[in-house]
């Protein structure tokens, strides 16, 4: 494993970085409703990330062809925005996205209701964005990778959801996806230690049923093994000598 630990000047770079990438998410969300098509809502988010001088870290990432990811529903990361998607009433619709500045990436995620949801739905997602927060309390120095993981299983699985095992945070920095690896699920005190000038991707995936996944036929999106919700949300921090600080803010 290789941490690349940043700078405080690369730290700012992220920051506007970040800043891009959660203004284009908010814009994003917002235009989530029925009748509008998830390609719409991907031209939204990548406009924006244009005009503010950005690029989408995602387009044409290892082959992916859009700018967010837009998962709907039971489908859990890696949507593909299509214009024949035509969201509905009731859906939950998870937008993942970044933006690359100055040669450094903003990473992140949410979860947003399309008209009125269920009350499953509703608490799903609720718990969901709870866990994120759990977790980002454990990324402080001098913790482990493990307490991050542990802390947001402990609190999704004693609410009665699953974690899912088979993808998870991430380094971010010059590159989208560095090292380390970060866990949804772990064991409190072990795994790598947190530095200050670490930068990673926080983002818990849960489930309101089963952890297990399967991938579809398009080799991209992740979809529940048993057809149940998915929730998704992320944020990207920098590691600090005190607690975490938040870099995709708007």
């Amino acid at each position: 494993m290789s941490i690349v630990l940043k700078t405080r000047r690369e730290i700012e770079i992220m920051r506007e970085a970040g800043r891009i990438s959660a203004q284009a998410l908010k814009l994003a969300g917002e235009a989530v409703a029925p009748g509008i098509s998830t390609a719409e809502i991907d031209r939204i988010a990548y406009d924006y990330i244009k005009s503010q001088g950005a690029k989408p870290s995602f387009l044409h990432y290892n082959g992916f062809p859009a700018t967010a990811c837009i998962s709907v529903n039971h489908e859990v990361i890696h949507g593909i925005p299509d214009k024949k998607h035509i969201l509905r009433e009731g859906d939950i619709v998870s937008i993942d996205l970044g933006a690359v500045y100055q040669g450094f990436h903003g990473d992140n995620a949410a979860t947003f209701a399309c008209g009125k949801i269920s009350p499953a739905a509703e608490r799903l997602c609720t718990v969901t964005k709870e866990s994120l927060y759990v977790g980002l309390k454990k990324a402080v120095a001098g913790n482990r990778l493990g307490d991050i993981g542990a802390a947001i299983c402990e609190y999704c699985v004693s609410r009665g959801y699953g974690v899912v095992r088979d993808y998870t945070g991430h380094g971010v920095g010059a590159h989208l996806h560095e090292d380390p690896s970060v866990p949804n699920y772990g064991t409190p005190g072990k795994g790598a230690r947190l530095l200050p000038g670490m930068t990673i991707a926080i983002e818990p995936m849960i489930t309101e049923g089963a952890e297990e996944v399967k991938v579809l036929r398009n080799d991209w999106t992740v979809v529940t093994a048993d057809g149940k919700l998915a929730a998704h949300f992320e944020h990207t921090v920098a590691i600090t000598e005190g607690e975490c600080v938040i870099l995709t803010q708007c």
